[in-house]
This record gives structure tokens, sequence and C-alpha cells, in this order.
């Protein structure tokens, strides 16, 4: 029987988030998989369209969903040393919402971070609210 591995799914047409990703994949110890949305198989992961294009999303290797802040955290986690408890700070409650706020504002502005284009963009449907819920 294989074994699950963590899952990070990212917008692939996003410069600023692929500039994010390569940037982790330089300076972690250990990253899990990395698929930008748009070529990973989705239903297979039990994600949909809607969620990836409104946040990044961590698959972990129980099968548990993550999305925007709580994403962001589980990768700091899964890079391990002092990554770790970055993240697990993060998941504090309080300083979740501030990592909350934080994260929906990049989410919103990537376009106009370095690194990032036009095509980096959200609808504005999609700026309102991202709850990080983990399912």
């Amino acid at each position: 029987m294989a074994t699950l591995q963590s899952t990070l799914i990212f917008d692939g047409d996003c410069a600023f988030c692929t500039r994010c990703v390569e940037w982790a994949k330089d300076h972690f110890g250990r990253v899990p998989i990395i698929i930008p949305w748009q070529q990973a198989d989705l239903p297979a992961l039990g994600l949909t369209p809607e969620q990836c294009e409104t946040a990044v999303q961590v698959v972990d290797d129980g099968g548990r969903i993550g999305s925007g802040e709580v994403a962001v955290a589980r990768l700091l986690i899964f890079a391990g040393k002092g990554w770790q408890v970055l993240g697990r700070v993060m998941l504090i409650p309080g300083i979740r919402h501030i990592c909350g706020l934080g994260y929906r504002w990049v989410a919103r502005n990537r376009h106009r971070l370095p690194g990032g284009t036009a095509a980096c963009a959200l609808p504005n449907s999609e700026t309102s609210r991202s709850d990080g819920e983990i399912r």
C-alpha cells in the first residue's frame, strides 16, 4: 500500500505564487509535493477549482485540507527546523487570525508585489475572505 504525502497546491498562473514556491524549494530543508492547481488531479485531492483559485491549499498525509494561512503554516511545519516553530506559532488562535489578515492582504495585492503580474490578480469575488478552514 502506497503512503500518502503532503501536497501543496498553488496558482501556477501567478508569477508571485510561483516565485514564492521556488523560494521555499531553495530555502527549506524539505518541502511537500508542490503542484500548480491547473495541473493537479483536484478531485483526487478533495479540492475544487474554486478553492484553489481563492487560496493556496495543502492536503496532508491524512487527507486533511488547509487553506490560506493554514496551508502556509503547514508548509513551514513540514519544512522542519526553525521553520516548524514558526508554523506552529502561526496556528495559535489570535496569531492565526492576524496571519489570516496578512494572507488575505497578500492574496488581494499579489499582482502588485515583487514578481507579480496582471495574471496574478484575483477576481473581486474571490478576495473577500479566505477562512483557512481545516476539514
